[in-house]
């Protein structure tokens, strides 16, 4: 029983999402705290809505699904990274871009609604994949720390889109962008009858797809391999003859591309979308670390965390009607993302526990062993 015990629990995929588990409750527990400190006499209540009200009606659930698609794209572009030893952080400003050329593509071109949304949706992809070679070449060529330059380019993407906003597409009276035209709008695919009343579009279908594909990238294909490789031991496969260079390029451009499709899927999605004049990142691209951590990285469990994030999201906005205030909200929100970057911790304390238990099964098998052996010679 200890050894079934042992290997359960020391396998990675277990630990990975036990470790996920456990910074979800402490996030929520520690979400229901709060709500106690400020209204005690509506806090369990309002925990109650936050965990239930995805699944209130069809229309929230769809909403869940509309929040969480550009939420998974953006946890696959850093998780993806993650696997492969790189840190792009640029998605702010990739996912930014993305969502510019979606709204500039989707307002100022007429093009047939049969393939409008495509082209725009593609375009806003290929630029957030063309704002990653700077990050990609200073690190790859010039050994610049990404982290650096993926910052830098976060700001950049964000005045260069407040500025191409103001000259190109602006309108006075929303004080932000304009709307696309509804030709460039994501098709539904049937979403609008089951989840009437919400947003959710095919966008889901790609963001599954995608995520799929990189699955089968990292874990399938011997291109995957080598990605993943460079992140386990650079020096050791510099050795084996992979090209680091080319795999820190490839890496950046992959997250790029998923990053500005993100961004693109998400402003093509309903004709109210549209880009603010403003001085802060947009707010998706705030989950997307958080997420890729809660994942582990790993574009399965990306997958779920972006579910996950977008359902108390949406559930947190019910709170509202039980007296808590759209800041408290957004705290509890904060806090149960913020014990997102402890599944790394509690997945090592894991492995630790699973180290200890395997030690001492050793033991005592061992000790098993010489009993039965000082039975044998007393025989």
């Amino acid at each position: 029983m200890k050894g079934k015990l042992t290997n359960v629990v020391g396998s990675s995929g277990v630990q990975s999402f036990l470790a996920s588990l456990l910074s979800i409750f402490c996030g929520l527990l520690v979400g229901l705290i709060i709500m106690f400190i400020f209204n005690p006499a509506n806090a369990f209540a309002g925990f109650v809505d936050m965990i239930t009200g995805g699944f209130s009606s069809m229309t929230y659930l769809g909403q869940v699904l509309y929040t969480a698609t550009p939420l998974i794209l953006l946890g696959l572009s850093v998780g993806f990274s993650f696997q492969t030893g790189v840190f792009n952080i640029g998605v702010g400003g990739q996912f930014t871009v993305g969502g510019l050329t979606a709204v500039l593509v989707g307002g100022l071109i007429d093009l047939p609604s049969s393939i409008h949304w495509l082209v725009a949706m593609l375009a806003a992809a290929l630029v957030g994949m063309l704002w990653a070679v700077i990050p990609g070449v200073m690190k790859a060529y010039f050994k610049v720390n990404e982290i650096i330059t993926c910052i830098m380019m976060n700001y950049v993407g964000m005045y260069l889109t407040n500025q191409l906003v103001k000259d190109l597409h602006y309108d006075r009276t929303l004080v932000a962008s304009k709307y696309i035209k509804k030709s460039a709008l994501m098709p539904k695919l049937g979403f609008d009858k089951i989840f009437e009343g919400s947003s959710v579009n095919s966008g889901l279908y790609i963001a599954i797809i995608v995520a799929i594909i990189i699955y089968i990238i990292l874990y399938k294909t011997s291109f995957g391999y080598g990605l993943r490789s460079c992140g386990f031991n650079l020096d050791a496969s510099k050795y084996a003859g992979i090209n680091e260079k080319k795999n820190v390029m490839y890496v950046m451009l992959i997250a790029g591309l998923i990053a500005g499709l993100a961004g693109g899927i998400l402003y093509l999605s309903a004709l109210t979308k549209n880009l603010k004049i403003q001085e802060t990142f947009l707010n998706e691209t705030n989950y997307a670390i958080p997420i890729a951590l809660l994942g582990t990285s790993h574009p399965i469990g990306v997958v779920f965390s972006g579910l996950f994030i977008a359902y108390i999201t949406v559930g947190g906005t019910l709170m509202q009607g039980k007296g808590f205030p759209v800041e408290t909200v957004n705290m509890i929100t904060a806090v149960i993302i913020y014990f997102a970057a402890f599944s790394l911790v509690f997945k090592q304390a894991l492995g630790k526990m699973s180290l200890a238990l395997a030690h001492k099964a050793g033991m005592d098998n061992n000790a098993n062993a010489e009993v039965k052996s000082s039975k044998g010679g007393e025989k």
